[in-house]
């Protein structure tokens, strides 16, 4: 026997060997067609599904979970978080993140996404405002096996024109806000600012546009797109509307984020040009105890955005944004209240398990990996006792939670 053909025989024997678990699915949702089909049973090997049918025949020393009650989809994907960010009762609390060292944002972090995972959300996009890349070392130690955790993707920091997201800080105490934020002004700038946040880890890269009275150019986002996607990378920009968000449309953008400004013509102008919509709709009570100016009025705008944007078409991703922290609410429990604004803007259950999934990994790029139930894709899955199809709101009761094959939580 040569060695290529030991090496073969020993991976064959390898694959054979290896733990295989069978789950018995009692109802299986598809979230892109919006159906659940009755006992099926999913069988998962080294992280990933293999098969997936009714009547699959177990193979002899499978572990068997027996999920026959339950209501079984994939995990839950959130598409703009800041799980590094909180401890602040205002709304935007201005340098707050200078209070708080890189590795105390990591920690912060490492609670978060289990939290977060424990709860059913397999997958996050954080959005930056992580200070110097602590979700980066995060996501390096998840994938690494050092703890449990979701998959992570992650901005690093964010580029935006000359005082990130702050206001009036005083010259002669300088740029602090530089802890968070890459000021990158011209084309030249964000070309080089999107170059050292690939290098030092970012998955995508996040742009801030108009967080002030002056906003980026169309010349300056085509600049960002152009080199982030010569990078593989995508590009999501904070933007709220007006000008601004229409030379991100125009100037090719991945995703718009927030966007709650944004028109009609607006909104078709993204749909046309399949760019996605990470709409984080804030709940009127989160924006009420982070003492929003206007609350009312802001959490109807949001509402309305939301309906019209889910009419005309546009890919929503379903996220949440948040950066406050609530008395007697986990981090989960914040995000589930984001599902009573979908349903005030009138989108059914089916279309937001679907902006949760395959919506999600879309945005994401990794729907050929993850954000269905299906042969060849990583077993992240979810269940619970009730439909989500029915009501949305079962989400809050998931009971079983599989990331990579390995089960997280089992029901009690």
């Amino acid at each position: 026997m040569n060695v290529r053909t030991l090496i073969y025989c020993l991976i064959l024997a390898g694959s054979v060997n290896a733990q295989t678990i069978a789950i018995r699915a009692g109802n299986l949702i598809d979230p892109a067609k919006g159906v659940a089909a009755k006992n099926q049973t999913i069988l998962i090997q080294d992280q990933k599904i293999l098969k997936v049918g009714a009547d699959l025949p177990i193979p002899e020393g499978a572990t068997v979970v027996d999920l026959s009650q339950s209501w079984v989809m994939p995990g839950i994907m959130d598409a703009h978080t800041h799980i590094t960010a909180g401890g602040v009762k205002y709304f935007w609390d201005q340098n707050w993140y200078l209070r708080e060292t890189t590795g105390m944002r990591a920690l912060r972090g490492l609670r978060m996404a289990q939290t977060l995972l424990n709860a059913g959300i397999t997958t996050v996009r954080d959005a930056g405002n992580d200070a110097n890349f602590s979700a980066v070392d995060l996501r390096r130690a998840i994938n690494a096996g050092w703890f449990e955790g979701p998959t992570i993707q992650t901005a690093g920091k964010a580029l935006a024109p000359f005082g990130g997201q702050n206001k009036d800080i005083p010259e002669e105490i300088g740029p602090i806000w530089k802890f968070e934020y890459y000021d990158a002004n011209g084309p030249e700038e964000i070309r080089k600012a999107v170059r050292e946040d690939v290098y030092y880890g970012a998955d995508f890269i996040k742009i801030i546009a108009d967080n002030a009275d002056y906003h980026y150019s169309l010349e300056e986002i085509r600049a960002a797109v152009d080199e982030a996607h010569h990078a593989g990378r995508t590009v999501a920009v904070h933007v709220r509307g007006g000008e601004a968000a229409q030379n991100v449309i125009l100037g090719g953008a991945d995703s718009v984020e927030h966007g709650y400004f944004l028109t009609d013509d607006q909104l078709r102008l993204m749909k046309e040009k399949g760019i996605f919509l990470s709409s984080t709709d804030f709940p009127t009570a989160h924006l009420e105890a982070g003492q929003f100016p206007d609350a009312k009025n802001f959490g109807a705008a949001l509402i309305d955005r939301l309906r019209r944007a889910y009419k005309i078409g546009v890919k929503i991703g379903f996220s949440t944004d948040i950066v406050t922290d609530l008395p007697d609410k986990t981090r989960a429990d914040m995000s589930w209240d984001y599902l009573a604004v979908w349903r005030a803007a009138g989108v059914p259950p089916a279309a937001i398990l679907k902006s949760m999934t395959t919506i999600n990994a879309e945005l994401l790029k990794i729907e050929t990996e993850r954000g269905t139930v299906a042969a060849g894709f990583y077993a992240d899955i979810v269940a619970m006792p009730q439909n989500p199809l029915d009501d949305i709101e079962a989400l809050r009761k998931i009971n079983f939670v599989m990331k990579n094959g390995t089960v997280v939580r089992r029901p009690n």
